[in-house]
């Protein structure tokens, strides 16, 4: 199979705060995709001692470890575990309970030559191309059907609407989270390759507007995850009346996975 993968900071100066991995299990049949958003907090405490590239490495190596070495349990569950894993190396020492702790957004897709399944938590993206080029986009959307009024301040979104019902989920220190998520399967025979993209990488689509889902895939298969976050790089750069960012960053983490499937005989 081919993978490539991208992660660039949003600013040079603070570290990345995203996580991908793919992992191939010694077998040579079928692997899985790991990408994490790590959460940036508002200004002020978050009840915790650690910061979010530590929650997102220590989640998203747990993570890239099940899906591989368990292949039989559900994404759902191994998200759990890895959860419950995280959250037991801090929970002596930080308010796991407090809004702000340490999270993430998720998405994973793990595949065998029968199956390919996917989660989606919150608003990382997963696309899944057909052999015909038909591409679907596994999407959490309830971020998106928030009222505006209720995102425009980060301290009413943190208090009001996540991880909370009626509002939005995001893997923090509850393992039950992960019965919220986005989760299914498609044959294997029906999915040539997938990609996973942070919300910092699908600014292509979601922000800018530069095409549809299909569009993007077309071109992150041709010209690789690097070119597509050079490509947003340009559009941020670009928008200096903020027409299209808005009040959100001028840079985000981005991180763009391409794994194309190959036939396993």
């Amino acid at each position: 199979m081919r993978t490539e993968l991208v992660s660039e900071p949003g600013d040079a100066a603070c570290p990345n705060e995203d996580f991908a991995s793919v992992g191939l299990p010694a077998s040579g049949q079928g692997g899985s995709l790991v990408l994490l958003d790590g959460v940036t907090p508002p200004r002020g405490g978050t009840g915790c001692l650690h910061s979010v590239p530590w929650f997102t490495a220590r989640l998203g190596g747990a993570l890239t470890e099940l899906t591989v070495s368990h292949p039989d349990v559900p994404l759902a569950e191994a998200l759990a575990a890895a959860v419950a894993r995280t959250s037991a190396a801090h929970a002596e020492t930080c308010d796991l309970s407090h809004p702000r702790t340490p999270q993430a957004t998720v998405a994973l897709a793990r595949w065998s030559p029968e199956t390919v399944e996917y989660l989606v938590l919150s608003d990382a993206v997963l696309l899944l191309a057909a052999p015909d080029g038909a591409v679907t986009a596994v999407l959490d959307d309830r971020l998106d059907r928030l009222p505006r009024a209720l995102l425009a301040s980060a301290e009413i979104c943190d208090t009001e609407a996540r991880n909370k019902e009626g509002g939005f989920f995001t893997a923090a220190a509850d393992p039950a989270v992960a019965s919220r998520a986005v989760t299914g399967s498609v044959p294997r025979a029906g999915v040539s390759a997938l990609e996973a993209l942070s919300d910092g990488a699908a600014r292509w689509t979601e922000t800018f507007r530069q095409g549809d889902w299909t569009d993007l895939f077309a071109r992150l298969r041709k010209e690789g995850p690097a070119a597509l976050v050079r490509r947003v790089r340009d559009l941020e750069r670009a928008d200096e009346e903020r027409v299209f960012l808005g009040r959100g960053k001028r840079h985000d983490d981005a991180t763009a996975v391409y794994a194309e499937l190959w036939t396993e005989l």
